[in-house]
């Protein structure tokens, strides 16, 4: 995946943009980290970049980035379809580790307790990212 498709995804956006991915996000994040979280090397940073783009004191520019980030990874459509076994989340992989790069400061303590909860509520996806590590 090249720098400019990642600059690209990762453009904040305008309100109505960040709405709906937003919606999007809301919608089909816990889903599809279920399926992707055996690939995903990062899944605590994952859920905390979710409570961070959902929090309204979080930065407009910030929020963006990462519904951004989140939209790309919970949508269907792809560089790499995400059915393909190993390969099929690299692309998102790429795209969430850029946005969390980007934005690292911004997700706060708060953000990781919050991470630390749902993973604990979520007994199946905890255990798939112990396995993994």
């Amino acid at each position: 995946m090249d720098d400019v498709k990642i600059g690209e995804i990762l453009l904040a956006g305008d309100d109505e943009t960040q709405s709906r991915q937003e919606k999007q996000v809301r919608t089909k994040f816990w889903p599809t980290l279920k399926r992707a979280v055996r690939q995903v090397p990062f899944s605590r940073d994952l859920v905390a970049a979710y409570y961070c783009a959902v929090d309204p004191k979080t930065p407009t520019r910030v929020r963006g980035v990462l519904l951004g980030a989140l939209a790309y990874f919970v949508l269907p459509i792809d560089f790499v379809p995400d059915f393909f076994a190993l390969v099929g989340f690299t692309d998102d992989i790429a795209v969430l580790a850029a946005a969390l790069r980007m934005i690292q400061g911004h997700i706060t303590d708060q953000h990781y307790d919050a991470a630390d909860m749902a993973l604990a509520d979520n007994p199946d996806i905890a255990a798939a990212s112990a396995a993994r590590s």
